[in-house]
């Protein structure tokens, strides 16, 4: 059976993750809750995800859902749980610049889940000797009136002290 996610949400009473779904077979879209279980708002949400990715029964629904999206799903709904909103939870979880952000200040958890995403972006930035657009020694030409950052230990030392 080939089924393609369109849709994913979550549901808080009972917790369960709504999937809409089209089956390529018969052309039709339809919707499953999946309900999540023994699921508290202490809980590993990134367990609960791959436990739930990887279950006999929801495995074939879920196959084209990222484990990343099933693991924020599963952060709103440990939130809710912990009583906050939804548009609580959203706006916590909705990052701002992550070149802003102090990784040095977040949680194991936390940091974890920022170097997986980041490592996931680098994945898919990466060229490879296999792709078309591949070229070996790169080099490319700045212009000379782009505005340059200048960092305040540029200014204060200079190297005749060394």
């Amino acid at each position: 059976m080939s089924i393609v996610a369109k849709q994913c949400g979550v549901k808080f009473i009972p917790p369960s993750i709504v999937l809409i779904y089209k089956n390529k077979n018969t052309s039709k879209m339809r919707k499953r809750i999946i309900p999540v279980r023994n699921f508290s708002q202490y809980s590993d949400c990134n367990q609960a995800a791959e436990r739930m990715k990887h279950h006999v029964r929801h495995s074939v629904y879920l196959e084209s859902v990222s484990l990343a999206q099933l693991e924020r799903l599963h952060l709103i709904l440990r939130d809710h749980l912990q009583g906050l909103s939804l548009d609580q939870s959203l706006a916590a979880h909705r990052g701002s610049d992550p070149n802003d952000e102090d990784l040095n200040k977040l949680s194991d958890e936390e940091l974890n889940r920022r170097k997986a995403q980041m490592d996931e972006l680098f994945e898919r930035n990466r060229r490879r000797k296999e792709d078309p657009d591949f070229v070996y020694d790169l080099e490319v030409e700045f212009p000379e009136n782009s505005v340059r950052e200048t960092c305040s230990w540029d200014e204060e030392q200079s190297d005749d002290e060394f």
